[in-house]
């Protein structure tokens, strides 16, 4: 009786325009979506270290009516390490699923060919909280974790940083990929655009030089 009025709760389940937004961005960074037992059902899957307890609920509070679970403390021990970790998965939906499409060959991520209408300064803001780093607090350069993207997706994602909101990066290598660096006055830039749709506790993200105030000293 539960199951059937679930599965009739999701069958009027939508996206609102601002999901859609902040659902490319987490896809761009951490987020995840799980193919499910029919394939095209898909899942999203957030999960942070428990620092990031505030953002893991702050997306699950734009997520509520997608989630039948609030986000959960969950302790994992890879390779004898123990690691807290705080998150939250969807109900599975065939529009998920349509993002999966989009966005994954085998379940690997790709940038899709609709990316540059879709991406918005909100899903920006997303990537950046949920996969961005400052070069240092003394400088206004910012990195976009990439590595996971193929070289060919790193260009892509180059290109419509430039045609979609002006913004001219560069690359940078590690021992696990590359990563997309804005540097200077495009760093500024970049950070001027996403810097409203930053929270509170994101805000470390911030390089210094270019907070608007200063965050209180932990």
């Amino acid at each position: 009786m539960r199951s059937r009025i679930i599965e009739e709760y999701k069958t009027k389940l939508s996206l609102t325009e601002r999901q859609k937004e902040i659902l490319i961005g987490a896809i761009l960074g951490d987020g995840h979506l799980e193919k499910l037992y029919m394939p095209e059902l898909s899942r999203l899957k957030i999960e942070h270290s428990l620092k990031q307890k505030e953002y893991v609920d702050w997306f699950y509070e734009e997520f509520k009516n997608w989630v039948r679970t609030k986000p959960k403390q969950k302790i994992k021990k890879v390779f004898g390490k123990i690691h807290n970790n705080y998150g939250f998965c969807t109900y599975g939906h065939r529009l998920l699923g349509n993002f999966q499409k989009d966005f994954y060959t085998e379940k690997k991520k790709v940038i899709p060919s609709n990316l540059l209408e879709n991406i918005t300064p909100l899903s920006l803001g997303v990537w950046y909280m949920d996969d961005g780093s400052i070069k240092s607090n003394k400088h206004k350069g910012v990195f976009l974790n990439t590595q996971s993207f193929t070289e060919k997706d790193i260009k892509t994602l180059q290109s419509i940083l430039e045609n979609k909101f002006g913004l001219i990066s560069t690359t940078r290598k590690d021992e696990t990929g590359q990563q997309i660096y804005l540097g200077g006055n495009f760093g500024e830039k970049f950070i001027k655009i996403i810097e409203p749709f930053v929270i509170p506790s994101m805000k470390y993200k911030i390089p210094r030089v270019l907070r608007l105030t200063e965050l209180p000293k932990e």
